[in-house]
């Protein structure tokens, strides 16, 4: 598993330490690299990229490795954005919609209930319909938006993957995470990485990244 790193990302190590746990091989990957090597997964990792500079986002998805990501995510690859990464895909065009600041404009640190929506996408298959998960979140530009008719696509489509059970951020419809049409690319704004261990709080990231696995 290849795990994206850019100037700013804070979260990788937390993520190979997490995925590593569940067995997986987790290796972390330069932004300036424009080749994932023989990775057969991909996780863009959360943090600032670039100091989140413009907006969130807006300049990692230049970096040599998002062509790659690009790439795998084409040929069927699994990708997910946790939190800024998931900011990264949407300014990357690998998933709809933006990541706007939160309503309030406050910035939210807390565990959170996120319901899972579908269990037909790369972050999902291995965890229950309708349960309730919780997870942290931790985030400035956490406020999912998108158009009237991308929602209703999303709808349709059933790529609505995850909705908060109480919205802490302003998210339309209450999105925590949504796919895409291929259902192989992942974004969320809550941490699953940090929800692993009884030690942390809770373990109920586990269904998620196993899933991923």
């Amino acid at each position: 598993m290849a795990v994206v790193r850019f100037p700013g990302t804070n979260c990788e190590f937390d993520v190979v330490e997490a995925v590593e746990s569940l067995g997986a091989t987790a290796e972390i990957v330069f932004h300036d690299r424009p080749s994932l090597g023989a990775a057969d997964a991909v996780v863009v990792a959360g943090g600032f990229a670039h100091g989140d500079y413009l907006r969130p986002g807006a300049i990692a998805r230049f970096s040599p490795v998002m062509s790659a990501v690009a790439e795998f995510a084409a040929r069927g690859g699994p990708v997910i954005g946790i939190c800024n990464g998931f900011q990264v895909l949407t300014e990357a065009g690998l998933l709809p919609g933006a990541l706007q600041k939160n309503a309030g404009l406050k910035f939210r640190c807390e565990t959170v209930e996120l319901r899972v929506e579908t269990t037909d996408s790369a972050l999902t298959n291995r965890a229950t319909a309708g349960a309730v998960l919780r997870i942290p979140i931790n985030h400035f530009e956490g406020n999912y938006t998108c158009s009237p008719e991308t929602l209703a696509e999303l709808r349709a489509e059933d790529r609505v993957v995850l909705r908060y059970v109480e919205n802490p951020n302003g998210s339309v419809d209450d999105i925590a995470g949504v796919c895409n049409a291929g259902r192989n690319v992942v974004g969320l704004m809550p941490h699953p990485e940090r929800a692993c261990h009884e030690l942390l709080g809770s373990t109920d990231g586990r269904p998620l990244l196993a899933s991923f696995l």
